[in-house]
């Protein structure tokens, strides 16, 4: 296997794996020989995805995951040392969308509930990787922002402010744990055909989205993945701190 790609024996953790990303990003790094510990606070849909992994061959464990509960981040690292030894890498995938509404019209149940998820999420979720990262001497840390986090997004300001957070504790991570040998970085997607998206915008909503992205559609799932993949590499040794978009050319607009 290219060692681009390689990723034998590495033990990954995954929150937010049962739809989306997560779950295709799990499925990918299975092929690719990792071992997965898979968290969701859909118990059964994680469980499911696992199922598959193992039924091919290959080794994963699902766990149900509220990411906005400490110790339910901290059981999903205490699951990857008991059943694998270790941590090598970590995704900070679950998240969830807000309606489409203006600011002015946010409410606090609307605010409380992106910051618990997308912000402490990650904020719990890293806190407890980088123990054990610590004390391995190594790890890698992929945090799932959005393009919303990089810029203004009409009509998505409580989304926008909770991944423009998510940045904000990326880069400040990767700069306290560079010397750490642990890499920290975060992927910034536009809207992509995933369930948050499909579930949201119906087809007429989603050829409007895509009139202003450059490439003229919105993402396959797999083509953020692949990027995700990418950033996880281990081979990629010297890219921390970075927040990646893939957006289809609508950044450089």
């Amino acid at each position: 296997m290219d060692p681009l790609l390689d990723f034998t024996n590495k033990v990954v953790l995954i929150t937010g794996a049962a739809q989306g990303f997560g779950a295709l990003l799990a499925q990918s790094l299975a092929d690719r020989g990792a071992k997965l510990v898979l968290g969701d606070v859909n118990e059964e849909g994680v469980s499911q995805v696992a199922e598959q992994i193992v039924a091919s061959g290959k080794e994963a464990i699902a766990l149900k995951c509220d990411v906005s509960i400490k110790s339910d981040c901290k059981a999903m690292v205490d699951a990857a040392i008991k059943t694998f030894d270790r941590l090598d890498i970590a995704v900070n995938n679950a998240g969830v969308a807000q309606p489409l509404i203006p600011l002015h019209l946010v409410d606090e149940e609307t605010l409380d509930r992106q910051f618990n998820i997308n912000v402490k999420g990650v904020q719990f979720g890293m806190s407890v990787q980088l123990e054990q990262m610590l004390k391995q001497g190594s790890g890698s840390i992929l945090n799932v922002s959005s393009r919303a986090g990089l810029g203004g997004a009409p009509t998505l300001s409580a989304y926008s402010a909770a991944k423009h957070a998510v940045i904000g504790l990326t880069k400040t991570a990767a700069v306290e744990y560079a010397n750490f040998n642990i890499r920290i970085n975060a992927i910034c997607p536009s809207f992509a055909l995933t369930p948050m998206v499909t579930n949201m915008a119906d087809d007429k909503m989603q050829d409007s989205m895509s009139r202003h992205i450059p490439m003229k559609r919105l993402a396959e799932p797999q083509e953020v993945v692949t990027m995700m993949l990418m950033m996880l590499s281990p081979a990629n040794t010297y890219l921390t701190g970075q927040c990646i978009s893939v957006d289809g050319g609508a950044s450089a607009v």
